[in-house]
């Protein structure tokens, strides 16, 4: 029950990253279209840095307590880089954890 909670701790971290660092990229992409100053450039891109490489951490941890195969880690990392794509795969981690929920109980 424990790691069982742990791992759902994960999963949550890893999604308010994903959603916080997701959420980042499109601001900068906003300072590439000139929609906002580029006097932010420096702080987003410092912030999403962070993000970013929270998000890989967090997601090579749940993979590997999770088993997942380097292929779905793979998925999760190009997700981080294409704009919206992180909203797919919340979708669909969410749509698994239901899933495993309902096979415990």
């Amino acid at each position: 029950t424990q790691s069982r909670s742990s791992a759902a701790s994960d999963v949550y971290k890893r999604q308010v990253i994903s959603v916080a660092e997701g959420l980042s990229y499109l601001a900068i992409l906003c300072v590439t279209l000139d929609l906002i100053s580029r006097d932010f450039v420096f702080y987003l891109g410092m912030f999403h840095g962070l993000l970013f490489m929270i998000y890989l951490a967090l997601s090579l941890t749940l993979a590997e307590k999770k088993g997942w195969s380097i292929l779905i880690w793979l998925t999760l990392f190009f997700a981080a880089v294409v704009p919206f794509a992180f909203l797919v795969v919340e979708f669909l981690l969410r749509k698994e954890s239901a899933k495993e929920e309902l096979a415990i109980a």
